[in-house]
């Protein structure tokens, strides 16, 4: 993945379950630690991809991991931008302030089907997983960038943009992402 997903997937023994969201937006689940230098920046968007697919596991047996594979199927995706209600929103916003599309197309029996490699290979039924991939895009020292984050830092953006105000901007390691952020009242552009 381009950017830092946040997902979990159900496990099988909900395998009757026909719509299985999960996100993982856990408070500690941290991948982007701030570790480098601060940056104050005026002008950022909080940009946060939210995608539905549905998925289905296939195997001779389910009792061995190593002949478990994963088929995904229809998806759709919207992106959020500073916590505004995106075009095409259905849903939303949910507790962590996302805007979500509409589900896609559940797969049919023949879709099912033709995934299946061998006649005695089994499946799952599908279940819909829910993914967010977070990102920061930023002007600093006469350059752009985007780079991937977490959760906390797209909700702080959110805040500080609803606000009108800058950002403290904390990268992570080796200026590959942004591990943290902190709303500043006044900023001289």
């Amino acid at each position: 993945m381009a950017l830092l997903a946040f997902s979990s997937r159900l496990p099988r023994s909900l395998g009757g379950v026909t719509l299985g969201l999960s996100l993982g937006l856990l408070g500690g689940c941290d991948n982007y630690p701030a570790t480098g230098q601060a940056i104050t920046t005026g002008t950022y968007e909080a940009i946060a991809t939210v995608t539905y697919t549905w998925q289905a596991e296939y195997a001779r047996s389910f009792d061995r991991p190593q002949t478990i594979r994963q088929e995904q199927f229809a998806s759709t995706t919207l992106v959020n931008r500073n916590g505004l209600r995106p075009e095409g929103a259905v849903t939303g916003p949910d507790d962590a302030g996302l805007w979500w599309p509409a589900l896609p197309p559940r797969p049919s029996a023949d879709e099912l089907e033709e995934r299946q490699r061998e006649s005695n290979e089994k499946r799952t039924d599908p279940l819909l997983q829910k993914d967010v991939t977070y990102a920061i895009t930023f002007d600093y020292d006469g350059q752009r960038r985007t780079l991937p984050t977490n959760p906390s830092v797209y909700r702080e953006a959110v805040k500080a943009y609803a606000d009108q105000q800058a950002l403290e901007l904390t990268y992570g390691p080796g200026q590959q992402s942004i591990g943290a952020a902190r709303r500043i009242a006044s900023f001289d552009r």
